[in-house]
C-alpha cells in the first residue's frame, strides 16, 4: 500500500491536509513518501502505537491513498468488466473490496469501491490507477473518470474505542453502521462522510471529508477521543496490524503486474488466497479466460498463514520441506511477533503441491552483533491470526 522508502534528498513532497497537526506530533521525526506524500513511519514509537490501535483508538492518515470517482450510466458496466468481482448487485452507501487483473490474470492492484449513487462508485488503492482506468473505459459511451485523490481528507479511526469517540463528537447512529457501509454526516456546513472500513482487522471507520475542513475534523475527533486514547499510528503499527488481520500489501504479498519485470513475479488472485473475489457467473472482466484455467489446474504457489516455532520473527526466510532444509518450497513475505496473539507469526507463498506436507524454515537473527540461525517448525492456520468480535458486532460494545 505505500512506499516506505526513504525520500530522496531535495525532493519536495505534498504534503497531507493533516500535515500540521501530524508535524506537531511526530516528535522522532520520521518520515518517508507515499504517493509524493510527505508520510510518517511512526510517530512516538511504533509499538506504543500498535498498542493503542489494539487496546484504544488511533488515526491514520490516508490522504495519499488514489481516491477516483466514476460517474455516468455505464459506470458500472465499465468497472464490472474491469475487476474479478460482481458488483452489479451492490447496494447504494456500500463497499466492497475488489481487485483487477491483466489478461492473463496476473494482480494489477486492489482497492475498494464506494458506491455512493446508482451511477456513481468511488474505487480507492494504494497506487496510482488512472491510466488503467482510462483504458478500461475505452468504449463505454456514459463514464467519466475524475482523480479526485488530492481534493479529499480521508483520516482513519481504529480501534475498541473508536466508535465511542465517533458518538461523543455526535454522531448519532454511527453505532448502527454495519461493517462495510456508509453514512452521511453534517458537518461545518457541509458533509463528513464516515465508512465502517479500515487496514487494522479491528473495530475501525474512516473519515471522508472536503480538505479546507481536515483541521477542523482533527480537533474535534481529538477532542473527543482525549479520554479514551487517542493517538496516530504510522506505516510500522499499520504493517503490525494487517499481518494478525492476515490481509495483504503490495510490495509484501504481492508486485503490481504492471511493475515487474521478470516472468511470474507477479501474482494472481487464486494465488493470494482470493478466488473468493473472483466471479464467473459475470460474461466477461479483465483476465477471465486465464483465471479459469488457473482454477482448473490450481495455483502454482498459495498465500498461507504460518505459526512459527519460537519468536524470532521469520523475515525474508525460505520454507522447506524437511527439517534438514534441502528442498526449498515457498517464501515467508511478512513476517512478525505478534504482542496481541502472544505468537511468531508470518504470511508465506508456498507450492500448493507441498501444503499437506510438512513445513520449515531457517530463521536468521542478530544478537549483540553476532549471526545465528535456527530451523523451526511451521503449522499452517486457516483463520486471520487475530479476529476480534468487536470488528463484526453491531452495534460494537460501549467502551
Amino acid at each position: 500500500m505505500t512506499n516506505n522508502s526513504e525520500a530522496f534528498s531535495g525532493e519536495r513532497l505534498k504534503q497531507s491536509h493533516f500535515h500540521p497537526r501530524l508535524a506537531e506530533l511526530n516528535i522522532r521525526d520520521s518520515w518517508s513518501s507515499w504517493n509524493g506524500y510527505k508520510f510518517a513511519n511512526y510517530y512516538y514509537d511504533a509499538e506504543y502505537e500498535y498498542f493503542c490501535v489494539r487496546n484504544t483508538c488511533a488515526t491514520y492518515d490516508i490522504c495519499p491513498m488514489q481516491k477516483y470517482v466514476i460517474k455516468g450510466v455505464d459506470a458500472e458496466a465499465m468497472l464490472n468488466r474491469m475487476i474479478t468481482r460482481d458488483i452489479s448487485k451492490m447496494r447504494q452507501n456500500r463497499v466492497t473490496y475488489v481487485v483487477w487483473c491483466t489478461d492473463e490474470g496476473r494482480m494489477v492492484d486492489d482497492g475498494t469501491i464506494f458506491k455512493l449513487a446508482s451511477d456513481e462508485f468511488m474505487l480507492t488503492c494504494g497506487s496510482p490507477c488512472i491510466a488503467w482506468l482510462e483504458k478500461s473505459a475505452f468504449g463505454f459511451r456514459d463514464v467519466s473518470i475524475t482523480d479526485k485523490s488530492d481534493e479529499i481528507a480521508a483520516l482513519a479511526l481504529q480501534g475498541p474505542t473508536s466508535c465511542t469517540v465517533l458518538r461523543k463528537m455526535g454522531f448519532t447512529e454511527i453505532e448502527t453502521t454495519k461493517p462495510f457501509n456508509i453514512k452521511h454526516f453534517p458537518f461545518h456546513g457541509d458533509t463528513l462522510m464516515i465508512s465502517r472500513t479500515g487496514f487494522t482487522g479491528d473495530l475501525g471507520y474512516e473519515l471522508w471529508v472536503k480538505p479546507e475542513l481536515a483541521i477542523d475534523l482533527w480537533d474535534e475527533l481529538y477532542a473527543a477521543g482525549a479520554n479514551y486514547g487517542i493517538h496516530p499510528f504510522g506505516e510500522t503499527a499499520t504493517n503490525m496490524a494487517r499481518i494478525e488481520a492476515g490481509f495483504i500489501m503490495p510490495g509484501f504479498e504481492f508486485n503490481e503486474a504492471l511493475k515487474t519485470v521478470h516472468f511470474e513475479h507477479d501474482q494472481t488472485p487464486f494465488e493470494l488466497n482470493l478466488g473468493w473475489l473472483v466471479d464467473f457467473k459475470k460474461k466477461h472482466f479483465n483476465g477471465r479466460s486465464a483465471l479459469l484455467q488457473e482454477q482448473k489446474k490450481g495455483p502454482k504457489y498459495t498465500l498461507t498463514k504460518l505459526d512459527i516455532e519460537g519468536s524470532k520473527p521469520a523475515e525474508g526466510a525460505y520454507v522447506y520441506s524437511n527439517k534438514r532444509c534441502s528442498r526449498e518450497i515457498g517464501y515467508v513475505t511478512s513476517a512478525m511477533w505478534s504482542p496481541s496473539v502472544k505468537a511468531n507469526i508470518a504470511l508465506a507463498m508456498i507450492k500448493t503441491e507441498h501444503l499437506s506436507g510438512e513445513l520449515w524454515t531457517e530463521i536468521y537473527y542478530e544478537k549483540e552483533l553476532r549471526q545465528y540461525s535456527k530451523v523451526a517448525r511451521c503449522t499452517i492456520k486457516d483463520k486471520p491470526f487475530w479476529t476480534p468480535a468487536r470488528a463484526r458486532l453491531t452495534p460494537p460494545l460501549e467502551n
